[in-house]
């Protein structure tokens, strides 16, 4: 079967994405759209395939790369979520002190590709920590729905201070 490329895909499918990734609208909803779209031989299933994120096969630098120090970490969030767990990464050849960053996911969780990003911010001289703000809940639960609906039970005002709290040891 020939591979379906995205510059053929029209621009509504992906804007559907986006109103469901940010949850405009729910699982269902987005669905119901989709399948709208999936004429001529196109399914929902290949539909998916293209909009949706497929965090392993996108890695950039991967968990065990040598060229890092990278690990998970659990830090103190008192105003916050309590304990927060977070990955912890830097180049391991690094001397002295580093600029840090904080890596912020969306309303998913500490997904893998969020990882990756903390990843490769160490490679290019940084300090990172990606604190994964679902950890109160039993953090990023492996699946992009789930982790929408958990970060929806969590205050706006106590992940902020999940990602503040860490930002003066970085």
């Amino acid at each position: 079967m020939k591979r379906i490329s995205k510059t053929k895909i029209s621009q509504e499918v992906f804007d559907l994405y986006d109103d469901y990734a940010h949850n405009r609208l729910d699982r269902r909803q987005f669905m119901d759209r989709l399948s709208t779209y999936a004429v001529g031989g196109l399914t929902v299933s290949s539909l998916l395939g293209i909009v949706m994120p497929n965090y392993v096969d996108k890695i950039q630098v991967r968990q065990d790369d040598p060229r890092l120090e990278s690990g998970f970490i659990e830090y103190n969030s008192p105003q916050g979520g309590g304990t927060i767990r977070g990955l912890l990464s830097k180049p391991a050849d690094s001397q002295g002190k580093l600029p840090g960053i904080v890596v912020v996911h969306e309303n998913r969780g500490l997904t893998p590709h969020i990882e990756d990003v903390g990843r490769r911010a160490a490679l290019a001289g940084f300090i990172s920590l990606a604190p994964d703000a679902l950890t109160p809940l039993g953090g990023y639960p492996g699946n992009d729905d789930a982790g929408r609906e958990m970060q929806s039970k969590r205050d706006r005002d106590e992940m902020l201070e999940d990602f503040y709290a860490r930002l003066s040891a970085i």
